[in-house]
């Protein structure tokens, strides 16, 4: 029935429509997709296009020309071709018409065997990455410039060429081209996940506005009686690889030839010599079985240390005296060879003369290097006359570890300064608080003298301004310096509290709505960038703890909230209440969000995801410490991309 319709819907199409041809542009020699056989275009575009012209009651004249051509004639309305079909990027149209998306594809890296994966864009930066001109590639790139060197090629094979002459190190290629390629080009592997989604689309220009209605109309049609699934199927279907007929059948038709050939001199050479090579034989097999026992052996250690040497942290490079790298795990790789790491002294250094010092005094060598916020070790030590293993280690998490005790060390030591350091910012501060409060006092004694003198004087101005505007100015400025006074007053007495040495034994009754709200004041400067809303309980919860270190805690949590966020769109959420489970702190964020890999990992002592920007790693760690010492609980619940809902239950305190 669904066939009947499709002959009576393809009948009325063809009594309806023109007969005028349309003229396919056809660039591509990548079976499934377009190719030619004993001088006849095929494959899926073709037939496809062809059907949607029996449906249009268009005659479809396929055309071969360059892809660059071809992308210059559907821009030109007085080319000879009408339509091509081309990759567009997801979300990205070109400036041509486009028809209905007609089937999926991707992009992904290439490189040369041996090479690092790329798992996204960063990892290509500062690389040379060839790009095909025109490509959905090329128009994707158009809206998102990205930090590697751009190497234009005329085909994504041309890529290939110049990746195995290494002049370029990468090259971004469409899915189905570099399958056919990479049989061509065995030494050539992918090298990431998709990086670009696209779609192949019917593409022409504004001249054939009408024309591709007509295509798109016939596309929806093949979609819905199913004629569309038959070709994808033909063409794509799961274990079948659309390949050039004519050059399989030729390569096989040979290598049949020449197996049977082989396979004739073989039985005539067997038969004839089977007795005297029989006990032979027996010999032989026992030896190979022997043989393969070792192999195995021996391939089973080389897995098991090649195993134990990927799994190193660090990175192991093996050099021999021309400082050529004749082994290495890939780890840190890309920083030994960038030339980048300064020694102690700020000097470049370089691994070739301290590569020939070592072979040559047949002595290791321990050499700590940095660049940027980031340090290393490098160690060398000889294996024989001509050969020397390196490693080279990332220790900036010791070197952390070693800034942030001395900053400790500093740290305590101003906090023996801060009681004193309080006083003398509490001394001014009480004296502005007394001098605004006898100036207010002041203002309200003159104003009858300032409205006598005013009569006397009508054009009379205090300080340029009108006498009851400037009264109203000096009353609202008593007040600014008054408030402000008294908020520093505030934040010293805070401050104070905070870096007051920690007791064990000084756990006692404490309002966590008081935590919230010290908490805030001492991270003004932080939240001040983002929308704060806080939900403070009417019963006021209180426990039994520590309130500097509940502090820390509360201003930890903030910290963390305020870099995940945005600033444009952040909103920080603090709430305490009382259920079931106890007293409970909720600090709620609409920031970047973590995977459940991280939120495992983020009481662990080092742990950061900031490390690049200086963190430590010990915040969350302490508080952690903290919570537990306060017999709480601490539960995490984070959606990446949405936010992070931190909740800190305590043993409640019933009031008196």
């Amino acid at each position: 029935m669904k066939y009947c319709l499709s002959l009576l819907l393809l009948f009325s199409s063809l009594c309806l429509a023109s007969t005028e041809p349309v003229v396919f542009g056809v660039h591509s020699n990548t079976a499934p997709l377009e190719w030619r056989k004993n001088g006849v275009d095929q494959g899926f575009n073709i037939e496809l296009l062809k059907r949607i012209g029996q449906l249009t009651g268009h005659t479809i004249h396929p055309r071969r020309k360059s892809f660059q051509q071809l992308v210059r004639d559907v821009q030109n309305p007085d080319s000879d071709i009408d339509v091509i079909c081309v990759v567009s990027p997801v979300a990205i149209s070109r400036e041509a018409q486009q028809s209905d998306p007609i089937y999926a594809t991707h992009a992904k890296a290439y490189t040369l065997q041996g090479k690092s994966f790329i798992n996204n864009w960063q990892d290509l930066a500062g690389k040379r990455v060839a790009i095909k001109v025109g490509s959905f590639v090329d128009v994707y790139l158009r809206g998102h410039p990205q930090n590697f060197i751009r190497i234009d090629v005329d085909l994504y094979e041309t890529g290939f060429k110049m990746l195995l002459q290494k002049r370029v190190d990468v090259v971004l290629a469409e899915n189905f081209v570099a399958r056919r390629l990479q049989p061509l080009y065995p030494s050539v592997r992918s090298a990431s996940d998709p990086l670009i989604y696209g779609a192949f689309n019917f593409v022409s220009n504004d001249k054939n506005a009408a024309l591709m209605a007509e295509i798109n109309k016939a596309l929806r049609q093949l979609k819905l009686s199913g004629e569309y699934d038959l070709l994808v199927n033909k063409w794509f279907g799961t274990g079948r690889e659309k390949v050039d007929l004519t050059s399989t059948h030729e390569q096989v038709m040979w290598g049949s030839v020449l197996i049977a050939t082989l396979a004739a001199i073989g039985l005539v050479f067997t038969f004839s010599i089977s007795r005297r090579l029989h006990k032979r034989t027996l010999d032989l097999d026992n030896e190979l079985e022997q043989r393969r026992l070792a192999e195995r052996r021996i391939s089973q250690l080389s897995r098991q240390f090649q195993s134990v040497l990927d799994g190193l942290p660090h990175g192991v490079f093996l050099f021999d005296r021309r400082q050529e790298c004749l082994w290495s795990n890939g780890k840190n790789q890309a920083m030994l060879e960038s030339g980048a790491l300064l020694d102690n002294l700020g000097l470049h250094f370089q691994l070739a003369p301290l590569l020939r010092m070592v072979l040559n005094t047949q002595k290791g060598q321990v050499q700590e290097l940095h660049h940027g916020q980031r340090y290393w070790q490098l160690q060398i030590h000889p294996i024989g006359q001509e050969q020397a293993v390196v490693m080279l280690e990332d220790t900036t998490a010791q070197h952390k570890l070693r800034q942030a005790n001395e900053q400790a060390s500093r740290l305590a030591s101003l906090g023996e300064l801060s009681a004193g350091i309080a006083h003398e910012i509490n001394n001014p501060t009480g004296l502005i608080v007394h001098a605004i409060a006898l100036f207010s006092e002041a203002m309200q004694d003159l104003k009858p003298a300032i409205e006598q003198y005013r009569e006397q004087d009508p054009f009379w101005l205090i300080a340029g301004l009108d006498p009851d505007r400037a009264l109203r100015e000096l009353d609202n400025g008593s007040h600014t310096i008054e408030e402000g006074a008294r908020r520093i007053a505030r934040i010293v007495d805070d401050l104070k509290q905070y870096a007051r040495p920690v007791h064990q034994a000084s756990h006692q009754k404490l309002s966590l709505n008081e935590v919230i709200q010290v908490s805030l004041r001492l991270t003004a400067n932080q939240v001040k960038r983002f929308a704060v809303q806080t939900t403070l309980a009417e019963s006021d919860p209180r426990i039994c703890g520590d309130a500097q270190q509940l502090q820390q805690v509360m201003i930890n949590l903030i910290q963390n909230a305020c870099h995940a966020m945005s600033s444009d769109c952040g909103v920080l959420r603090l709430e305490t209440g009382q259920d079931h489970q106890g007293a409970y702190i909720k600090v709620r964020d609409n920031g970047c969000g973590m995977d459940q890999e991280t939120v495992q990992r983020i009481k662990e002592p080092f742990f950061t995801t900031r490390r690049h920007v200086g963190g430590t790693g010990l915040g969350l760690s302490v508080c952690s410490r903290i919570i537990n010492e306060h017999n709480g609980r601490w539960l995490v619940d984070s959606v990446p991309d949405e936010g992070t809902t931190m909740t800190l239950y305590f043993p409640e305190e019933k009031h008196a």
